[in-house]
């Protein structure tokens, strides 16, 4: 199953007196954290990235970028932690203080891919679910319980738009929970 976290975390790790700072962001805020990050910690070395975006097509963009470290170093172990646990639709932002030592291509892949990993452990976790959004469409004598209907699943009323025979309630919410209101729709024969 597929999850994703809806707030950032933050984990540390000190290796050889190397600091390597772990941001584990939603992908709707990964882009502005870095920015942000690369202007806070202006005097680190590198910012290393690896993210996985699920498209509409259920398609996975992934990506990872080293930001100077040896090539395959960084970013890929730390893309390979994410897609290990399962993980869509965020990213891990590495900010890394360079502490004298070199630690090599085994050392540092252990860093980046062990701090990503604290994230990882330190985040809650949530199921990761498609969000979709539909019209249903009732007559105003029917439009009591279908509001009942919305209310019980818990789904976001995006619009009301009203017309000489009724409503049409545009509604968004998981994708699980609109085929549920769509059985509902089917079950009362408003479809």
């Amino acid at each position: 199953m597929l999850k994703t976290v809806e707030a950032e975390f933050y984990a540390e790790l000190e290796e050889k007196k190397s600091r390597f700072l772990a941001f584990l962001v939603p992908i709707e805020q990964f882009d502005t954290r870095l920015e942000q990050l690369r202007t806070e910690h202006r005097k680190a070395n590198h910012h290393v990235t690896a993210f996985r975006l699920i498209h509409d097509d259920d398609h996975i963009e992934e990506g990872a970028k080293d930001d100077g470290e040896p090539a395959g170093t960084s970013g890929m172990p730390m893309l390979k932690v994410l897609i290990g646990r399962d993980i869509i639709n965020c990213g891990v932002i590495v900010v890394r203080y360079f502490g004298g030592t070199k630690l090599g291509a085994g050392g540092l892949a252990r860093a980046y891919s062990g701090v990503a990993s604290m994230a990882l452990d330190v985040a809650t976790l949530v199921p990761w679910q498609r969000i979709i959004r539909k019209t249903v469409t009732g007559r105003f004598d029917q439009t009591s319980e279908i509001e009942r209907q919305i209310a019980l699943l818990k789904l976001s009323v995006i619009d009301r738009s009203y017309h000489e025979t009724g409503v049409d309630i545009l509604l968004e919410g998981p994708q699980a929970t609109i085929d549920e209101m769509d059985a509902f729709m089917h079950e009362l024969n408003l479809y």
